[in-house]
């Protein structure tokens, strides 16, 4: 059996040996062009004249590209329609593109883009949320409002108060291969196009739309991708219409890639947050009502940032039961990069700002802040039961308990709603049951495996005789929503053919970006057919193959295309084994498929054996797949409804140490447990566990972006821009999995890993807070990214009891 085994990557001797090929890779026609972008100088303004008679004459110049010179849809955008490939008489960000050079060579476009001479009448830019609010500068008309209960009241009536502001920097996704795209012209005007990006279909539909083709005139392939995180969802869109554009136009292949700088410079960001919380609670740190107004600061153009901004709405809550909550949220347009997706799509956001929220009550009553996330945890599951119960052997009893230590969380006078049969129902702010809560017993199995409690207090000890350097320890929750918040994107499809000697190719729509896709859906297919992995072959995702694709993201890969892989496999399967039922006189469904064989009755062949006997009797081989995930239904505008099929859960516990004379920090160690529900591949699920960490916690302690005062961004290369080295992990990291099937009918019971475990950094920034308070009486009210100034800066703060 092929699944649950901790297999390599499928491309990991590729990756290791330079042999795996990116689009950068692919070998180009002789007469193959360059594109590069110029780009404007001011963030807003109008254009009032530009001189390109030099980018024109430069050496290796073919064509020179503005706005007027495409044939026919200027835009780029994966939404609104409101983001121009190349700029139409007005700029809204400084770096955005105004012209295009095409030339002979990669380094002949660059030098050229910046001979040009752009004339603007310059407007002051809008780059802050508090210029935004006050011009109004909005993507909708105004605030969106979720809410349960009466938040006012519940807080007003609470026997105690916290409130406060808290800033969330934003973060460059920094993937390991740039953007990159490159057109091939085909006969007839149609076109092939090599991007590296997580949604070919949108890549499909953008080019189409700017060479006036319906979208069977474009093909677009994707081998894989040097990391995207969200960052390829739609920013790969400009560079493959670029492409595609000059290509139509000349005839010739077209390539372009961004160098790092140009890339930073170009494309969008994480949003970054500022999040205004007021919170009403108990002695026992119960949260009776709690308001949050989140200003999500979206950059020029609009792109995904509705989702994103709803997304951190919806995990407001995070694993807290909040009966009265009161969530507002406000999508600012300003003049930067336009925000985009990455890992999490708003959910850490929203998720670091009610972990704030638990951070300062537990300051304000002097408890453990673990005592205070345990009080209002939603309520245990009950387990699960008929067709969705965990599957057997794949599911046994946690360790420490299923249950949890605390009452359930309710205010005092008030009782859970029942349903008909007598069981408590428990909801989210947007209306959605809780029924697979299981952080009660991954809280009482890592507070035992990581000795929380001795740890605390040797913390304690420790920041008692040492002045200077002071230790921190925090431990998070993560519970996170899996599914596409746009609900038909829910869908996806996969193509199988078994060949006359047992192999088997296959295609999805999902795009490999190094997360292990491939390898798990290869793992599927293999187990369908009770084959060894080594029988599959997985080849590039191409829309000519499976049309229609929902972009690799909101974690669904694996529980999507693995489902629309089972559906075809099992077609196939099914007809080989009609065929073999027939042969032998036995029933279909006694047919076994297992160990590289199948047998019928008392007969016995080889897998291809039994192919090759399908294909004499001229039974098909091929077969497509869909799957649609099922119970999602969500109402945005009311926010309300089932915007998620389950939920995956975490927990982190993070010690840090902190310099008070110089900020500087430092991660000691990290203890995750994660719920991958019956991992397909425990190894790739701790891969991605402990890269999701240091990224996350990343995100929360270094890593910075800085514009000036005239829209330029300062942090646009590596050598200003500091993401997490080797050096930066634990130097004590444990990571494991909680082996509990998923509740839900997913692809094996397994569940998403993808997104989930980045909010696990969400620790080292509540540990460094922790470090922090052992300096003085005040609440360090610490921003993030936690960079060394701001850690100095809460320092004195807390001396000074503020």
């Amino acid at each position: 059996m092929s699944l649950a085994k901790p297999l390599p990557h499928d491309a990991a001797r590729l990756h290791v040996t330079g042999q795996a090929r990116y689009v950068d890779d692919i070998p180009l026609p002789a007469d193959a062009l360059h594109l590069a972008f110029g780009l404007s100088g001011i963030a807003r303004g109008r254009i009032t004249g530009m001189d390109l008679a030099a980018v024109r004459a430069a050496p290796g110049v073919v064509m020179v590209l503005t706005a007027e010179d495409l044939p026919f849809a200027n835009d780029v955008s994966p939404s609104a329609h409101d983001e121009p490939l190349l700029a139409m008489g007005r700029v809204h960000y400084l770096g955005q593109p105004v012209f295009a050079v095409v030339a002979d060579s990669h380094l002949a476009a660059r030098r050229a883009a910046r001979l040009g001479r752009i004339d603007y009448a310059e407007e002051v830019p809008i780059l802050t949320i508090d210029r935004a609010l006050a011009a109004n500068s909005r993507f909708e008309d105004g605030p969106r409002i979720y809410a349960k209960g009466d938040a006012p009241a519940a807080i007003a009536a609470a026997p105690h108060r916290v409130e406060g502001r808290f800033e969330i920097g934003g973060q460059e996704h920094f993937y390991l291969e740039g953007q990159a795209a490159l057109a091939l012209p085909q006969e007839g005007g149609d076109m092939v196009v090599h991007s590296s990006t997580q949604h070919p279909t949108e890549i499909q539909h953008k080019v189409a739309e700017a060479l006036g083709l319906p979208m069977h005139g474009v093909r677009v392939e994707v081998r894989r991708m040097g990391g995207g995180f969200g960052g390829k969802e739609s920013q790969g869109n400009a560079l493959a219409v670029a492409c595609a554009v000059a290509a139509s136009l000349t005839g010739r292949p077209c390539k372009m890639r961004y160098d790092r700088d140009d890339d930073m410079v170009i494309t969008g960001k994480r949003h970054d947050f500022r999040i205004d919380y007021t919170a009403g609670f108990d002695d026992a740190g119960r949260i009776a009502g709690v308001g949050f107004v989140q200003y999500a600061r979206c950059g020029w153009a609009q792109d995904l940032s509705l989702p994103v901004a709803d997304r951190a709405m919806l995990h407001a809550d995070n694993a807290y039961l909040l009966e009265h909550a009161r969530i507002e949220s406000h999508r600012l347009k300003t003049n930067t990069q336009s925000a985009t997706a990455f890992r999490g799509f708003g959910g850490p956001q929203g998720m670091v700002g009610i972990e704030r929220v638990m951070d300062h009550i537990a300051h304000y009553l002097g408890r453990d802040p673990l005592d205070v996330r345990r009080v209002n945890y939603y309520a245990e599951a009950a387990p699960a039961a008929g067709r969705n119960a965990p599957a057997a052997g794949r599911n046994a009893p946690a360790a420490g308990g299923a249950g949890g230590l605390s009452a359930p969380p309710f205010t005092s006078g008030e009782h859970p709603p029942e349903d008909i049969s007598g069981k408590k129902i428990q909801t989210t702010p947007y209306g959605m049951e809780v029924e697979d809560f299981i952080l009660h017993a991954m809280t009482d199995r890592l507070t035992v495996t990581g000795a929380y409690d001795r740890r605390r207090r040797a913390v304690a000890d420790w920041n008692a005789t040492h002045p200077v350097l002071k230790r921190g320890l925090a431990l998070t929750p993560v519970k996170f929503g899996i599914s596409f918040t746009l609900t038909h994107l829910n869908q996806a499809g996969a193509l199988v053919h078994v060949y006359q000697d047992g192999s088997i190719h296959l295609n999805h729509g999902g795009t490999e970006m190094g997360q292990g896709l491939f390898q798990k859906v290869a793992q599927v297919a293999a187990a369908r057919f009770g084959l060894e992995v080594g029988a599959v072959k997985i080849t590039a995702t191409d829309t000519g193959k499976v049309p229609n694709t929902s972009a690799t993201a909101a974690s669904s890969g694996s529980d999507l295309n693995g489902m629309a892989v089972k559906a075809a496999c099992d077609t196939i399967r099914d007809r080989m084994a009609a065929h073999l039922a027939a042969l032998h006189q036995v029933d279909a469904l006694s047919v076994r498929f297992e160990g590289g064989h199948v047998y019928a009755g008392e007969a016995s062949y080889s897998f291809a054996q039994a192919a090759q006997m399908a294909y004499a009797a001229r039974i098909s081989l091929s077969a497509t797949g869909f799957y649609a995930t099922p119970k999602v239904e969500w109402d945005r505008i009311r926010g309300h409804g089932r915007p998620f099929f389950y939920f995956a859960y975490g927990a982190a516990l993070t010690e840090v140490v902190i310099d008070t004379l110089t900020g500087e920090t430092r991660i000691l160690r990290a203890d995750l447990l994660h719920d991958a529900g019956a991992s397909l591949n425990p190894a790739l699920d701790i891969g991605q566990i402990e890269g999701g960490y240091v990224q996350g916690a990343g995100w929360l302690t270094m890593e910075e972006l800085v514009w000036d005062q005239a829209g330029r961004l300062r942090t646009h290369a590596p050598s200003t821009y500091k993401i997490p080295a080797v050096s930066d992990r634990p130097a004590v990291f444990n990571v494991a999995l909680w082996e509990e099937s998923n509740r839900e009918e997913t692809i094996y019971r397994s569940k998403a890993v993808g997104e989930p475990p980045f909010m696990l950094g969400i620790s080292a920034l509540m540990a460094i807070s922790d470090a922090v308070s052992a300096c003085g009486p005040g609440y360090p009210a610490l921003d993030a990214p936690a960079t060394p100034e701001r850690i100095l800066a809460a320092v004195q703060r807390v001396r000074d009891g503020l």
